[in-house]
């Protein structure tokens, strides 16, 4: 009985918004989800973190314990927690209930701020807590934000924002609005220092934070339904007169129109963030690495005579090495000579195949496809979706990954594995989002110098209507037009088709390669025929007069790689093919990571001019 009646107290606590009644962490010993509507004991969803056991339906989460189970054990270090809000309109009754709210929640300002590690890594982090007026951002919490964000500039640190914010704080009034444009010069300083933001929207991020600082990451996430957008839901609806379809403004929508990298499981979140982290390479002070300078650092003074024998040893063989490296200088010379002349036989008796025999199998249904590649040479990629502008195209993949410990951007054109998902990746054709999305992802690895690859494969860019409407030519030209002048190295693979401008929107790299039985070419030779001989039946006879096989095109200078393939090359024999390749771009990256911005310009630039 007495249970019943405690129940009852404490069951039907909510808070509400634009959107209507939201989740909020169970107070008590028992609540009920407003999702499932079943009763959920409060320690167990603090143990499933804030997630309903029954459902899987979101609660919020207080900031400090967001923080706790974000963060390494005892490495938070919090920064301008007095920091209060001021009453810049003298608004009545703005101070009293920001002092009641700070005796409710044990929180000075609507966001917590400082520096912790992630895994042992280092970054500066801000969670907002939606306890506190529905953390809005007033001129305290922009203060706190921009603070955050300038002491991660001069310390060179990553900076991981947490979004939960009902927009401007009404109380405050201009002032509030001016924190849009402070927290944004911030990030803007933190950018031009080349430092990663990354942007976690939870529910709600709403209004004038979604309109900057929340918008601004180089990685944006959000967690799953959470509800994004400038205008909330109501003021939308009671504006157009129309009630809004299901899933509107909802994380998963960001995701599919564009704006948003990827979902992010609260149970994920501190993996893949570490891995965010690990990926463009800030490590904490004191962790132990395994060698480098952090190490160097830990030999005590007394141990030096010792070090200083084992450098000497070191040299020793090092010496030894280089003396047995030249004494087999002139057997790798017959080698090699040997090797080059059996390269061309293969090359002279791949000219003398049949270039529409090449066709074929390029285009063969069980041939590997970009997705094929990027899991068997790059396991730790991490997908990244949406051009900002409009949408997130199915046919071009992108993301980063590591390769032999260097970070890297991989960049494909994707066709599906079978029907279902050839429709869904429109069969590699890419629409003017997907260029877009593929630029922006080629610019963060300008700004973070890691280099790019690409991995070609498309009968061409998608003729559309809409492909048309949204400006396919104008994508296609910007990315040659960046692509040309970008201060990391670039590899395009040609892996199958290589078909026209939506190919070579790919392909502006410092090198070329393509694999062995992959074509290349200003257009399919079916369309080739239909427009100079008005016969699309001549295919193969245009195959061969337009020299698209690997053979013909290094003999013209277009490639200057071919990766050899097994008589049959399905995703069973690939492995081996990808060792040899593997190989190749462990070459390239020792090649041209040497080589500073501008040179990789000018040299690229020389590679086309000379065409």
């Amino acid at each position: 009985m007495m249970l019943g009646k405690y129940f009852k107290k404490t069951v039907f606590r909510k808070e509400h918004t634009a959107d209507g009644v939201v989740p909020e962490a169970p107070q008590g010993i028992l609540k009920k989800c407003n999702a499932c509507k079943g009763a959920i004991f409060t320690e167990d969803v603090k143990r499933n973190l804030y997630i309903c056991p029954k459902c899987g339906n979101y609660f919020r989460v207080h900031a400090y314990r967001r923080i706790e189970f974000l963060l390494d054990d005892g490495s938070f270090e919090e920064w301008d927690q007095g920091m209060t809000a001021g009453n810049p309109l003298g608004f009545p009754g703005y101070e009293e209930k920001v002092r009641a709210l700070q005796e409710r929640t044990g929180l000075t300002e609507a966001v917590v701020t400082g520096k912790g590690r992630i895994n042992g890594m280092e970054t500066v982090i801000g969670v907002c807590d939606g306890r506190f007026m529905m953390a809005s951002m007033g001129e305290a919490v922009g203060e706190k934000i921009t603070r955050a964000v300038e002491r991660a500039t001069k310390l060179s640190l990553p900076v991981i924002l947490f979004a939960c914010s009902g927009g401007a704080r009404m109380q405050e009034g201009i002032v509030s609005l001016m924190q849009m444009a402070k927290t944004s010069a911030a990030l803007k300083r933190h950018s031009d220092a080349g430092l990663l933001y990354v942007s976690v929207l939870t529910d709600p991020t709403t209004g004038g934070v979604t309109a900057s600082w929340a918008m601004l990451g180089d990685i944006i996430l959000a967690e799953p339904h959470a509800l994004i957008g400038f205008a909330g839901p109501r003021v939308i609806e009671q504006t157009i007169g129309q009630k809004l379809p299901k899933g509107f403004q909802r994380a998963e929508f960001l995701v599919e129109h564009g704006f948003v990298d990827r979902i992010l499981p609260r149970e994920e979140a501190k993996e893949v963030l570490a891995e965010i982290l690990r990926m463009h390479g800030k490590r904490a002070e004191g962790m132990a690495s395994g060698g480098g300078d952090l190490m160097k650092n830990s030999v005590p003074e007394e141990n030096g005579k010792e070090l200083q024998k084992e450098e000497t040893a070191a040299e020793s063989v090092k010496a030894l090495a280089e003396e047995t490296e030249n004494t087999e200088t002139s057997r790798d010379g017959q080698e090699k000579s040997l090797r080059g002349e059996k390269e061309e036989t293969e090359w002279e008796n791949l000219r003398k195949s049949s270039a529409w025999d090449c066709v074929q199998k390029a285009r063969k249904k069980d041939r590997p496809v970009g997705g094929d590649y990027i899991r068997e040479l790059f396991p730790d990629f991490i997908e990244f979706h949406g051009d900002r502008l409009y949408g997130d195209d199915a046919a071009i993949i992108g993301g980063i990954a590591s390769f032999d410990g260097t970070p890297v951007t991989v960049i494909a054109e994707a066709k599906g594995a079978d029907t279902k998902e050839n429709i869904r990746r429109n069969f590699g054709m890419p629409s003017p989002e997907g260029y877009r999305k593929a630029l922006r992802l080629m610019k963060q690895a300008e700004k973070f110098h890691r280099p790019v690859i690409c991995l070609v494969d498309t009968p061409g860019a998608f003729c559309g209507m809409e492909a048309e409407e949204r400006g396919q030519g104008e994508a296609i030209a910007r990315n040659l037009y960046e692509m040309s002048a970008l201060k990391t190295p670039v590899l395009s693979i040609v892996i199958s088709e290589g078909g026209s401008g939506g190919a070579l929107a790919l392909a502006v790299a410092d090198e070329v390669w393509m694999m062995q039985n992959a074509i290349y070419s200003i257009l399919s030779p079916e369309g080739f025929a239909s427009i100079l001989w008005k016969d699309g039946k001549r295919a193969p006879e245009a195959a061969e007069v337009m020299k698209l096989t690997a053979g013909d095109l290094k003999e013209l200078g277009i490639v200057e790689e071919i990766v050899e393939e097994p008589g049959e090359f399905t995703v069973d024999t690939m492995p081996v093919v990808c060792e040899e390749l593997r190989g190749k771009i462990l070459r390239f990256l020792e090649k041209y990571e040497k080589m500073d911005g501008e040179e990789l310009v000018e040299e690229r630039y020389r590679r086309f001019r000379d065409m």
